[in-house]
């Protein structure tokens, strides 16, 4: 007897009984075979009771075999792997051919290669057989279905198989030395609260009390597809594994027992934007991230590929021979399976979309066959999904480096930072010096328009003056009426300083006026009130009026400037909300940049060209449709600034001017400065212009350029010229624009000459204006 049993707390016996029980039960009297197999099993020498001398065993080989057809048939007898062993033991009675082959072993059977620790398995064995005691001789029903999986080495192809080892213990009783004790309740709740903990339960059921006899019957039912998929699953939760070689050939171990193909070779592929990102065992993988020593190929070069056509079908492709594929075929070595040549390849697909590609490698011929498609769909999900979380992973990496480097960048742009992250990342796993690649967008097509609010600093100059005079006002009503109580020489000066201020402001604000005025208030008039607040109920009066009427933020009068900063809030949130919206519909038009700024009104700058688009598509037409756009959009900006102006505290007039240059430019990102600048001296051009807009005048009549109501459009050449006019008469016919179009001169701005400019009245009365504005409202 092994150590092992020698220290297992039961005693344990070999019995034949209960089999026999079961048989006599079952089948005497039905026939002479099953008559005749009783009476010579009853006259057997030894084979009653518990059996000692397992070599009685051999003595009636016959007559056992013939007992356990009973449970194993005789065709499962040859085919299956079953065996009778020794209640709760690894001491085999008996057992079928391929059961003998697979797990017999000197000291037993299951020894080694198990799911479980040696220790878990030893105290699992007294923890069933504890179950088993207690279920029979105590009624108290639990069960442990703890699965026991043995891997065992095939002959044949060498590779790992698991078999689940399903135990039968129909034929097992447990006898009590005192088979009259009944457990008392308390006894009974400690039983099932330490059902799992030998070493408690020793107290209550001793083990040398009982003994287990009888059989234990075995069946090694094969499992070696489900354990595979699900150690797959497990190992493929921690990405790391697919990060190393290391781990990735631990993957393609798994896949060559799956598949049973001792010379499978494993490819995984994610597609990346415009790039094929290859992970395969061939690669040093030490970094962190999935891809980040893979190799990156243009998915140009797999035009019409195997691969392609994997993906763009989403089905599975078994090929018997790779090589006379005629992509293949077509690209020679640079095909790049030069030792493969059953191929399957599986497009791994996430949300409908195809991710990337699983491919399987044999170096024979026709080495795959249905089957393996169908195990190789089995298991594609798992991957695909692997595969995902990888390029989220890696879209993180890439987004923390774009935020470091270029903060928030505009949606339609992202794909070429993206890139260029991806590369700087790359570089960086690879060891190389590395900064981030310049961004320059060349030949693009600049759009801009300036809504800007008329008069807005004068405007905001008279609600400071107003609210300065109203303050100065209420100090001096508190001066006054303490004054006439009590006249104070202090009082007399403060009184004519406040008048001097008046005048001051009444003749114009200078910089910093409201500053010194607000200090002068608050450091040399307002610390007196506190005496001159008893000089009697009417100066109180006026101190209480004074402090009810400053806000209490800025301690002064803010009710001016706050209705007319209110009246800019609420014009430039309506502008620019009807400027996103329509500016959204255009992305879906044509995707292009698109920056906006709030002032005192807004501004806006567009870039569209080929450059800009990922996968390109750019047509000079849309050069022309963005420009129709753009003065449509003046002009409904226009309509509904008019709209809103009855509504404000301060009635703001708004006057709108397009700037149009259909030469292209060249832009550039500036990590420094975290924003797009235009690239070349002769592109500055269009800035200088830019910024110098807001003063443009006519020539002949020096005539502010912008009006409220009038679309101002400046441009440099003849044909730009024409073209606009031509839009804007398109635009007449549509309802936006009414008379005729002036063509202006415009006088020169420093350091630009030579300006003109067209100049149209909106028609804020017309039909197709009100519906514009009505649909943006709803």
């Amino acid at each position: 007897m092994s150590r092992l049993l020698e220290r297992y707390p039961f005693q344990t016996a070999l019995s034949l009984e209960p089999l026999i029980d079961y048989v006599r039960s079952t089948f005497a009297g039905k026939s002479d075979y099953w008559d005749k197999l009783l009476r010579d099993i009853d006259r057997a020498e030894g084979l009653q009771g518990a059996i000692d001398d397992l070599s009685v065993l051999d003595k009636h080989r016959d007559l056992i075999e013939k007992l356990l057809h009973q449970v194993f048939s005789a065709l499962s007898w040859q085919t299956e792997a079953v065996a009778a062993v020794i209640p709760f033991s690894i001491r085999p009675v008996s057992m079928s051919p391929l059961f003998a082959e697979l797990f017999a072993k000197e000291q037993g059977i299951m020894q080694d290669r198990l799911n479980l620790r040696q220790e878990d398995f030893d105290n699992g064995r007294v923890i069933r057989a504890y179950l088993f005691i207690a279920g029979q001789c105590y009624g108290i029903e639990e069960d442990l279905n703890y699965p026991i999986i043995r891997t065992v080495t095939d002959p044949e192809s060498g590779l790992d198989r698991y078999y689940r080892m399903e135990l039968d213990f129909r034929f097992v009783q447990a006898w009590a030395e005192d088979s009259h004790k009944v457990l008392s309740q308390e006894e009974r709740l400690q039983v099932i609260d330490n059902l799992t903990a030998p070493e408690k339960l020793k107290e209550i059921l001793p083990p040398e009390k009982f003994q287990l006899r009888g059989l234990t019957m075995i069946r090694a039912v094969d499992v070696t597809v489900s354990e595979v998929m699900s150690l797959l699953q497990r190992d493929l939760i921690d990405q790391e594994i697919m990060t190393t070689r290391k781990g990735f050939q631990q993957i393609q171990h798994r896949l060559r027992i799956l598949f049973q193909k001792p010379g499978l070779v494993a490819g995984i592929a994610a597609l990346k934007q415009d790039q094929v990102l290859l992970l395969n065992t061939g690669c040093d993988m030490d970094q962190n991230c999935i891809f980040a020593d893979s190799r990156h190929i243009q998915q140009s070069e797999f035009k019409g590929s195997p691969f392609e056509k994997a993906a763009t079908s989403g089905k599975i492709l078994r090929f018997n021979n790779i090589h006379e594929d005629p992509w293949h075929l077509e690209k020679g070595e640079k095909a790049g399976f030069p030792e493969v040549k059953s191929m399957l390849i599986a497009p791994l697909m996430y949300q409908g979309q195809c991710i990337g590609t699983m491919d399987l490698g044999l170096s024979e011929a026709c080495g795959f066959g249905p089957m393996s498609e169908l195990l190789l769909d089995q298991i594609r999900p798992i991957f695909a999904l692997t595969v995902k979380k990888s390029l989220d992973e890696l879209d993180n990496q890439v987004q923390r480096i774009i935020k470091q480097e270029c903060t928030a960048i505009h949606p339609a742009v992202e794909w070429r930072f993206r890139k260029a992250a991806f590369q700087h990342l790359e570089d960086i796993n690879l060891g190389r010096s590395s900064e981030i690649e310049p961004i320059v967008f060349q030949d693009v097509y600049s759009l801009y328009g300036v809504s800007d609010i008329r008069g807005s600093s004068l405007e905001r100059n008279r609600a400071i003056a107003g609210d300065l005079k109203a303050h100065l006002n209420l100090a001096q009503n508190v001066l006054l009426a303490a004054n006439q109580i009590r006249p104070m020489l202090l009082v007399h000066e403060l009184i004519q300083r406040i008048e001097h201020y008046r005048t001051r402001i009444g003749s114009g604000l200078d910089s910093g006026d409201d500053l010194s005025l607000i200090d002068f208030l608050a450091r040399e008039v307002e610390p007196v009130f506190s005496l001159l607040k008893g000089f009697g109920p009417a100066v109180q009066a006026a101190v209480d009026k004074y402090q009810a009427a400053l806000d209490p933020n800025l301690g002064t009068v803010y009710s001016l400037r706050k209705d007319f900063e209110d009246s800019v809030s609420v014009l430039n949130d309506n502008l620019s909300a009807c400027l996103d919206q329509e500016e959204a519909e255009l992305q879906e038009i044509l995707p292009h940049y698109f920056e906006r700024h709030r002032s005192d009104g807004l501004d806006y700058l567009m870039y569209i060209g080929q450059s800009l688009l990922e996968n390109g598509g750019f047509h000079p037409a849309y050069l022309k449709d963005f420009r129709i756009w753009q003065l449509k959009m003046a002009c409904t900006l226009a309509g509904l600034a008019e709209d809103l102006k009855s509504s404000l505290k301060i009635p703001l007039d708004v006057a709108h001017l397009v700037l149009v240059q259909n030469n292209p430019l060249s832009i550039r990102f500036r990590y420094d400065e975290k924003r797009f600048d235009v690239d070349g001296a002769y592109d500055v051009r269009q800035e200088i212009i830019k910024s110098r807009l807001d003063k443009a005048e006519i020539r002949e009549t020096g005539e502010r350029l912008t009006q409220p109501g009038r679309i101002a459009v400046i441009y440099s050449s003849r044909s730009e010229g024409l073209e606009v006019k031509q839009h804007i008469d398109y635009l007449r016919l549509e309802g936006y624009f009414k008379k005729e179009t002036e063509q202006l001169r415009l006088a020169d701005l420093p350091g630009v000459q030579g300006l003109k400019a067209l100049r149209a009245e909106v028609d804020l009365e017309s039909r197709a204006l009100a519906e514009k504005l009505k649909g943006l409202a709803a």
